[in-house]
């Protein structure tokens, strides 16, 4: 398993590894407070975001535990269109992802893309379990989950279905 995520590319989409300097535009991308209703919380500021992506730049504090995180590219434009994570565990045999794509984006296949691009990566690194956790009225990503491969076991966390690879 690489240290840190490595780029990784779809037929639309470049996922680039996460940097700081990221986030002043990704504010933008992720403006939308309908982002938030499955997820909770409210789109965060500038530099509220470069703060949290300056933490997970940095790394995960728990040894057993490693933090990856990808914009999604549009390779014509090269514009920020949203973001994929990863957190691995068990020596990067198990990884939890997860996926937004900005409102303006939506609509166009680009999750999926991006999510099965990802799970595709996670596998070829040795990641044998792939897992997500998802609202179950928040009928795009069980889409996206589905097309990525993973089902729903019927096991559920915090008011979250618990789908699995």
């Amino acid at each position: 398993m690489q240290p840190h995520p490595q780029p990784l590319r779809s037929g639309r989409l470049d996922l680039v590894p996460l940097r700081v300097e990221h986030a002043r535009e990704m504010a933008a991308v992720l403006s939308d407070p309908a982002l938030h209703t499955f997820i909770g919380g409210s789109p965060s500021t500038p530099e509220a975001l470069r703060a949290r992506y300056e933490r997970l730049v940095a790394g995960s504090p728990d040894p057993a535990r490693t933090w990856w995180n990808w914009v999604l590219a549009l390779r014509d434009t090269g514009a920020l269109a949203g973001t994929v994570q990863a957190t691995l565990a068990e020596e990067g045999r198990f990884a939890e992802i997860a996926w937004v794509v900005g409102t303006p984006w939506q609509g166009r296949g680009l999750a999926t893309e991006a999510a099965r691009t990802l799970v595709d990566g996670l596998r070829a690194q040795g990641v044998r379990t792939v897992v997500a956790h998802i609202h179950p009225e928040h009928h795009a990503s069980t889409a996206v989950a589905a097309a990525a491969g993973l089902t729903p076991t019927g096991e559920e966390l915090d008011g979250e279905v618990r789908w699995r690879l």
